[in-house]
């Protein structure tokens, strides 16, 4: 295929004559890799402002015609030149071509083998900070049924971190949510990436909105913004909105609890530690590696090493393996305590069973 691909785009040129602004225009024919080559050259370095021209959708209406007359024989060559042609208009700062190339593709229900061409528009918009492009192909994108690439969310959120005008973001957000109901995993997804950004408010702006237009989050939701709260240590908004997601019929799962008792760990709110893991357990919500993390730990912050060691014995009789940071909090707690016999002893059984102690993988947080 690789071969047939490169033969096709060396092969001889047939040409037709093509009259533009008054001018004949050579324009290749005969496959659709060398009409996108030709869409390059002619269209490729017009600034995107530029509105598209009747002659420039002729062109473009031919490109699509080939890559659909062709695409049973040669759809992988046919992809991968229009993803070449798409960066050349990217590159160029066309943005708009590429937009509308994208768009008369998904329009024309030609289908391409990847998200990749949304992903590198979304790019070069979010770079260029065209928030009205960037919402346009996201749209598009959406239409076409190409998931898109964790980047191109993120460069979403980029791309509006850079603007104070919220108003922009929450009525594309309304869109998105009209668009995608009842399935959230999109509006998830942005509201994820505003919280790596650390862009909180703006996170918490989209979780409102949905609620102010009567769509109720749903549990990932509420996961993703009391990550959020937590890691910002925003201890008095994270517990209203644990609150607010029982009021709303939202049951907590394991995801939730050992999100509020990590962030009450941080803050050595072991009081509170307790009061929640006993909750959970009376929900019958088995506690994992990472609830036993933060209440060991705590408990070992606290002085109280013998019930540290109480949870670590539990935790071993429910066949869940400690890690290292476990007994190195424990090891690092008993010294300063002045109990060095215990730290002496801790250290010994955690050489003795270290290869089977949990790893980086096991703490990966579980998915609601």
């Amino acid at each position: 295929m690789l071969l047939h691909c490169k033969w096709r785009l060396l092969s001889a040129r047939n040409v037709l004559h093509y009259s533009y602004t008054n001018s004949i225009t050579s324009v290749p024919v005969g496959n659709p890799q060398n009409w996108l080559l030709y869409a390059i050259r002619r269209f490729g370095h017009q600034p995107s402002t530029t509105n598209i021209s009747p002659d420039e959708e002729k062109v473009e209406d031919e490109v699509l015609n080939q890559i659909t007359a062709t695409r049973e024989n040669a759809s992988m060559c046919s992809h991968e030149t229009f993803d070449i042609c798409i960066d050349k208009m990217c590159r160029s700062d066309n943005l708009t071509a590429a937009a509308q190339l994208l768009k008369s593709s998904c329009d024309r229900k030609i289908s391409l083998s990847s998200s990749k061409a949304y992903d590198m528009v979304l790019l070069a918009a979010s770079e260029r900070g065209d928030t009205t492009l960037l919402c346009q192909v996201f749209k598009d994108s959406l239409v076409s049924r190409k998931p898109l690439s964790s980047t191109s969310y993120m460069n979403f959120a980029k791309a509006f971190a850079r603007t104070d005008d919220s108003s922009k973001l929450l009525e594309y957000v309304k869109e998105i949510i009209e668009m995608t109901f009842p399935n959230f995993l999109v509006i998830n997804r942005i509201i994820f990436a505003f919280s790596e950004c650390r862009e909180i408010d703006k996170a918490l702006q989209i979780f409102n909105q949905m609620k102010l237009l009567s769509y109720r989050p749903d549990l990932y939701t509420y996961n993703i913004i009391l990550d959020a709260l937590g890691r910002a240590g925003r201890m008095d908004e994270i517990l209203h909105m644990f609150v607010s997601m029982k009021e709303d019929g939202i049951a907590p799962d394991i995801v939730s609890y050992n999100t509020l008792i990590n962030s009450l760990r941080k803050v050595g709110r072991l009081d509170m530690c307790l009061i929640y893991f006993r909750e959970m357990v009376a929900m019958r919500i088995e506690p994992d590696l990472l609830t036993y993390t933060a209440l060991i730990e705590s408990f070992g912050r606290s002085g109280n090493v013998e019930e540290a060691l109480t949870l670590l014995r539990e935790m071993k009789l429910k066949h869940i393996r400690p890690s290292s940071y476990i007994y190195k909090s424990l090891i690092s707690n008993s010294m300063k305590i002045g109990k060095v016999e215990l730290a002496m002893n801790l250290l010994k059984e955690m050489k003795l069973s270290y290869s089977k102690l949990a790893g980086p993988k096991d703490f990966k947080r579980k998915r609601s």
